[in-house]
This record gives structure tokens, sequence and C-alpha cells, in this order.
């Protein structure tokens, strides 16, 4: 008398499903990772306030404490940043800039910039670091 049954069951586990989302976490963290790091800034420190300012399609303008002024990471003269801004946005669809000021810098120089960006039709985002 035979009392087995006709269904065995497998005790083998198969992994391959774990491995499709294993992977597909590695990618979503190293794409999420290389989004996350903010390109063609010049380190400054920048005044604390609530909110996030990330936008690829921008430029970025920085003015340090010492008063430089840069565009991505080139330094211009005050004299000639009007036009190379003017210049740099012309390459774009999206004309906007990331202003990017020092904690310390005057506000002069700030409103410079601002002038400059309403003048021209120009959008403009004051960066911060978030609190």
């Amino acid at each position: 008398m035979n009392l087995r049954g006709r269904n065995k069951i497998n005790p083998d586990f198969n992994m391959s499903s774990m491995t499709d989302v294993v992977f597909l976490l590695l990618i979503f963290f190293m794409i999420a990772s290389t989004l996350s790091k903010q390109l063609n800034t010049i380190d400054v420190q920048l005044p604390k306030a609530k909110g996030k300012t990330e936008n690829r399609s921008t430029v970025a303008v920085s003015i340090d404490k010492s008063g430089r002024f840069f565009i991505d990471e080139q330094r211009v003269s005050k004299p000639e940043f009007t036009q190379r801004l003017i210049a740099r946005l012309t390459q774009l669809s999206d004309k906007s800039i990331v202003l990017r000021a020092e904690k310390n810098v005057a506000i002069e120089e700030v409103v410079y910039v601002m002038n400059i960006a309403n003048q021209n039709g120009i959008k403009i985002v004051l960066a911060v670091d978030a609190q």
C-alpha cells in the first residue's frame, strides 16, 4: 500500500524575485544620490531658513563674503557681470538663476543681482540652508 501523496512540497526557496528588488533599490539610491548633489557652485555659508532649493536647469550665481561674484564656478568682475549673466542665460530655455549669497554679504550686492534679474525678466531663487 502506497501512502505517499502525489503533491510533494519543494523546500527550496526562490531568491530571484528578492535579487530583483535589491537591484532596483540599488539603482534607485544610486540615481537619488547623484541628483542630491548641487553641482557648479562655490562653497559659501548660506543663511538658515525653512525650505529647499534645487533646480538643475538654472544658473548658479554666488557671492562670497569678500564680495566676489561667480557665475556657476567662474569668477566674474562686477562691471562685466550683467553681460556675462545674460550671455549664459541665452543658452538655456528656462531663464532662472539661483542666488547663493553668503550670510555676511552686504544687502546691496544681493539687491544688485536681483535688480538685474528683474530688469531682464529672469526668475530668481534665493538659496538658503535648511534649518
